[in-house]
């Protein structure tokens, strides 16, 4: 036992002094974004694993600090357009160096190279570089074998005095190549092999108003040409899929993608089909567009502020395509529904996977590969068994193999139960499958509300086909009650205008009916027949805050997945009484001025009668949200509307016959009284700030006796 026990004992202490391997953690977080933009985080989808540099290529001479392009061709090459040492670089799949194209013989057998080449594409017959500083393409074959050289194209589309620029380009299956240049607006340029112009595609929509027509009219030419907002956005980069759709980025449109505009007009992405229309899918909680939480904490000098800038793209399989953000050196990554699957990367720090200033992006197999200008290298990043399972999912999506697509995005949720994504798939595989209830609850999980107004859809038509026979005798019973309560509160009304003395609660309450639709004397009886009084007043805007409040919680998950009962009460009460009471106020200090007839108590009585619409309308359409699909959220806007309107309407004409005013002094006095209302709410923030200031001046005085003390 003594020397079983020495042996262990021994060991033990070997095992301790001998090295142990840690693998390094990823110098970054990957992420993705939920509906509400929080930050969602997520496993690592892929790890850097080489960083190839000029030593690892075996170069003979480095790699300059101006990279332009990287490329990997339909056999696995790579190709990198170095400007700096005007020449491009193809590496093979390992990426060690096969060939170095700096020179060539043209078209007139004259020894000629390149100057500041900036892009480089190859397909299976081809090889187009860019050569920007000489205007023109030129043409090689997959070995390096100069063909052609595709000049400036000529045509009377261009403006006189366009310099040529080409940055970027792809060729079509056709034949045909789309060129982006630098300093050209007008769109996409469109070539065949011979250099002939076919048109422009894809050029910016520019919208600009009547007043900007005018001061257009004005201005000198050389303020015509300065002014940016007059032409269409540049494109800085492109590429083309399999399918020959292509797409195009721009750093010139920076805009807050938390905004959620979805239009192409905003887009620093865009797909466009052969005419140029953008046919891309943005059907995520965000549309593609980088970046989403572009502020940052006050306390955080380390990260990068505003809208991403977006300077290339690449396709990845099943549909997936990425771009890069040159502020941040990200990659964002995102499915053919622009739903984002990933987001990875950052530029600050020393670590393998650190891009110091990312200059281009491209999908080599399951890798994607960075190129960094500033480090002049490339850094492989290797797909881990994470992102493994999203494009599996995927693929078994796109060949409709749902039961399948199910169990692939069930396993994604074990792995990572934020990813939203994975339960709008999970929903929609159910849904297609006609599990209509169950793919709801997915939906709901992911606040999806599209998809899920779909799936109700079905079972409210499977609903509507059994009970078909409800839903008529539903109208007409409530037509009926309708008719009946309409008809009592005549008679009651008819009733009172004979009664002598007091009116009851409910009298009062029932002449609401009166007024709305016979304002005139119903506000006339209002204030000299003493058909209202303050209790009623009250009653009727407690009811108009009840109502606010139930719509802001009762409607239909549709409209509403996020109710919030404690901040609403507080909202409905301010949406409410604080404009009514503002107005009362304003209103009777100007009419007051302007030998108004009403008192604070008529104005505030008729001011409450006139929210009756309110409640009358918006009440049955909070009841309709909960059965109404998203494609017929109209509906309730127009209840809403016309209860506004409705309002509006009676509040005039009760300012009018309270104060006993003509049309015009009450549209001059509401307009008043509006500026007042704006005018009180600026002095109750000042005396709110400065009373503030004064309540934490008297703090300090006494923290700082106490201390002494």
């Amino acid at each position: 036992m003594k020397k079983i026990t020495r042996l262990f004992i021994l060991t033990l202490a070997l095992l301790m002094v001998l090295p142990i391997a840690i693998s390094a953690s990823v110098p970054y977080a990957t992420y993705t974004y939920s509906g509400q933009g929080l930050i969602l985080s997520s496993p690592d989808a892929y790890v850097p694993d080489v960083v190839v540099d000029s030593a690892y290529m075996g170069l003979p001479k480095s790699l300059g600090n101006d990279l332009r392009d990287l490329f990997v061709a339909p056999d696995g090459r790579i190709y990198i357009a170095d400007a700096s040492n005007n020449r491009i670089v193809v590496l093979d799949k390992y990426y060690k160096l096969q060939n170095e194209i700096t020179t060539f013989v043209n078209n007139q057998g004259i020894p000629d190279g390149f100057n500041n080449p900036s892009g480089v594409f190859v397909d299976e017959h081809n090889m187009y570089v860019c050569d920007t500083d000489n205007n023109r393409i030129i043409l090689f074959d997959t070995n390096g074998k100069f063909i052609k050289v595709i000049a400036k194209p000529e045509s009377s589309l261009f403006e006189e005095g366009d310099i040529y620029k080409p940055v970027a380009c792809v060729a079509d299956d056709y034949g045909r190549i789309f060129v982006v240049s630098s300093t050209t607006y007008q769109g996409i340029i469109v070539l065949n092999t011979d250099g002939d112009f076919f048109g422009f595609i894809g050029a910016t929509k520019v919208t600009v108003n009547a007043l900007e027509l005018l001061w257009r009219k004005f201005q000198t030419e050389k303020q015509k040409q300065n002014s940016k907002e007059y032409v269409s956005t540049e494109f800085n980069n492109i590429t083309i899929d399999d399918q020959n759709f292509i797409y195009v980025t721009t750093s010139s449109i920076e805009v807050s993608v938390a905004a959620g505009d979805t239009s192409a007009d905003n887009a620093p992405v865009r797909k466009l089909n052969a005419s140029g229309i953008d046919v891309m899918a943005r059907n995520g909680f965000f549309p593609p567009s980088g970046e989403i939480m572009v502020e940052t904490r006050s306390d955080d000098t380390t990260a990068v502020t505003g809208a991403s800038k977006v300077i290339d793209v690449a396709i990845g399989p099943e549909g997936t395509w990425s771009i890069i953000d040159e502020n941040r050196s990200k990659v964002f990554t995102y499915d053919s529904n622009g739903a984002l699957l990933f987001a990875f990367g950052d530029k600050n720090g020393a670590q393998i996977g650190n891009i110091a200033t990312v200059e281009a992006i491209a999908y080599q197999g399951s890798n994607i590969l960075l190129l960094d200008r500033t480090n002049a290298n490339i850094v492989v990043f290797r797909r881990t068994e994470y992102a493994d399972l999203l494009i599996g999912a995927l693929e078994h999506d796109n060949q409709r193999m749902y039961d399948v697509t199910i169990d692939d995005w069930t396993e994604i949720l074990k792995r990572n139960n934020n990813f939203d994504a994975a339960y709008i798939q999970i929903g929609k595989s159910l849904y297609r499958q006609g599990q209509y209830e169950e793919s709801m609850e997915y939906f709901k999980a992911a606040n999806e509300t599209v998809n899920y107004s779909d799936a109700y859809k079905e079972i409210r038509k499977e609903w509507a086909n059994k009970f078909f026979w409800i839903i008529p005798i539903i109208i007409v019973i409530a037509c009926i009650l309708l008719a009946k309560f309409f008809g009592y509160a005549g008679k009651v009304n008819k009733r009172t205008a004979l009664k002598v003395g007091r009116k009851s609660l409910k009298e009062e309450l029932l002449y609401t009916m009166h007024v709305i639709f016979h304002p005139f004397d119903g506000f006339w009886d209002l204030k000299h027949e003493k058909r209202g009084s303050v209790k009623s007043a009250f009653v009727i805007l407690l009811a108009t805050v009840m109502v606010f409040f139930y719509n802001s919680i009762g409607q239909g998950y549709i409209f509403n997945p996020r109710p919030s009962t404690t901040f609403n009460i507080v909202g409905a009460i301010t949406a409410v009484v604080v404009p009514l009471l503002l107005w009362v106020v304003a209103n009777w200090c100007l009419t007051t001025l302007f030998e108004g007839e009403g008192s604070m108590k008529d104005i505030f009585v008729a001011s409450c009668y006139c929210l009756t619409p309110l409640v009358l309308l918006i009440l049955p359409s909070t009841i309709a949200s909960n059965f109404l699909l998203a494609a017929e959220g109209g509906i309730i806007a127009l209840f809403s509307a016309l209860g506004y309107l409705w309002m509006g309407l009676l509040l005039f004409i009760g300012m009018m016959v309270t104060h006993n005013y003509t049309v015009g002094k009450n549209a001059l006095t509401c307009i008043a009284t509006i500026v007042g209302m704006a005018f009180i709410m600026f002095m109750g923030l000042l005396f709110s700030s400065l009373m503030g200031k004064m309540v934490s001046f008297v703090t300090n005085i006494i923290d700082e006796i106490s201390y002494r003390l």
